[in-house]
């Protein structure tokens, strides 16, 4: 077995990872790069082997929001929805990763096949309800600066690192803002000590 999929051997039967390692395709993408796009058929889904993938909506007038993260070992269940759907995407994924690719026409097959598949799936799909809901409850009833304590934290949580490489725009972005409002919460912040600004990156200090 590839070093890289030795995870799936406590999670999968034998037999669906010997199908997996026949019909998964290997693909990496750089930072910045556009995993999957608005309005693109969905025809693979994923499973990351390495990094962590961000994933947005966009509303009527072009504003981009951003739902959750997708993590190591970890895959996407609004792609699984839209491949079983034939649907296009409604939902936009980038960032720097590893993954592999798995045909959409195996995946319902699979559903029937194998239990550990069903119950990979269905935990995927709770995982990210729960993620869609705690971002709800954000939106409805947290400060923006609250919103934006957590998403540091979140962030810091993902890299494993205190030092959070972002510049104001994409956190603005990410957080339905405007990037004046991001520097000036992230001002504050440095001013209580919680943080460090530097020239795209955030040091995270009393924050963690």
């Amino acid at each position: 077995m590839n070093d890289k999929l030795f995870f799936l051997k406590p999670i999968f039967e034998q037999e669906l990872i010997k199908e997996i390692e026949v019909l998964a395709e290997a693909a990496s993408f750089h930072a910045g790069d556009t995993i999957m796009d608005y309005g693109q058929i969905v025809r693979q889904m994923p499973i990351l082997l390495k990094g962590s993938v961000k994933i947005s909506r966009r509303d009527g007038d072009g504003h981009e929001l951003f739902l959750y993260y997708i993590n190591q070992h970890e895959t996407c269940a609004m792609t699984f929805t839209c491949s079983m759907m034939r649907k296009a995407s409604e939902v936009k994924a980038v960032d720097e990763v590893e993954m592999l690719l798995l045909p959409i026409d195996v995946i319902d097959k699979w559903m029937m096949k194998f239990s550990s598949w069903k119950s990979f799936i269905m935990r995927t799909i709770m995982l990210r309800f729960n993620e869609l809901l705690k971002t709800i409850d954000q939106i409805a009833f947290q400060k923006l600066d609250e919103r934006l304590i957590h998403y540091l934290q979140e962030k810091s949580k993902i890299n494993n690192s205190s030092v959070i490489s972002l510049s104001h725009q994409i956190i603005a972005d990410d957080l339905a803002t405007s990037r004046v409002v991001i520097s000036r919460l992230l001002k504050k912040l440095e001013n209580d000590k919680k943080i460090i600004l530097y020239r795209n990156q955030i040091k995270l200090m009393n924050l963690m």
